[in-house]
């Protein structure tokens, strides 16, 4: 059970995480989003959308619509979620139709929001300081590190960015750590399992199941 609490709390704060990276860069991308480094744009993007979460009544009371939506139009278009979709999956991937890939990407995408749609409301007064950046803007894949600040001790959340290819695509994440634990980590030890049992179908069913109880709660 404690197990259980750890990995909800700990999804609470990823979603929030990824909410928060992803929903303002479309607010203020700049015109040449390729030039700019990775934690400029992690530091722009979580004051932008912190402020924003903040003055959206809806939004803080969890309004799962409301979120969807915001999730399509403004975070998926800089998120890598197939490749996050995949991670979690693992080598079954690779095995899974089209057809099924399409149908985890859905299925996991509304996991991760309706089961963590509440973590928005919990967004008052916190502040984010990002960490000096230690990697190199020219490289493809980069990390940084920042702190959510706030009442009680900072959360660490970090994430993973890849440089997209082409002319002004600018940076997206496929990963997000939040205190020392890796979301797609988390997710792909639960995913195996239920393949391992029941296969590609078998987890698309389970995601599908588990969404369906989810949108009644």
């Amino acid at each position: 059970m404690n197990q259980i609490l750890q990995r909800r709390t700990f999804g609470r704060f990823a979603l929030a995480g990824l909410l928060l990276a992803g929903a303002a860069v479309a607010f203020v991308r700049p015109a040449h989003a390729a030039d700019e480094t990775p934690d400029a744009l992690v530091k722009r993007i979580s004051v932008d959308v912190l402020d924003t979460i903040k003055a959206d009544k809806s939004i803080k009371a969890g309004d799962v619509n409301k979120i969807m939506a915001l999730v399509d139009s403004k975070i998926m278009p800089h998120v890598n979620f197939q490749r996050m979709t995949a991670s979690a999956v693992g080598p079954a991937w690779r095995q899974a139709t089209p057809e099924q890939q399409k149908r985890l990407e859905e299925e996991f995408k509304t996991l991760l929001v309706r089961t963590y749609a509440g973590a928005l409301s919990q967004v008052s007064d916190q502040t984010v300081s990002v960490r000096p950046f230690r990697g190199s803007p020219d490289e493809k894949e980069v990390l940084v590190r920042t702190e959510v600040r706030g009442n009680g001790d900072p959360v660490q959340l970090d994430y993973r960015l890849e440089r997209t290819p082409g002319d002004g695509e600018g940076w997206k994440i496929y990963n997000i750590n939040v205190l020392g634990v890796w979301l797609v980590d988390t997710y792909r030890s639960q995913f195996a399992q239920q393949i391992n049992t029941s296969g590609i179908d078998g987890l698309i069913s389970a995601l599908a199941a588990r969404n369906k109880s989810n949108a009644k709660g």
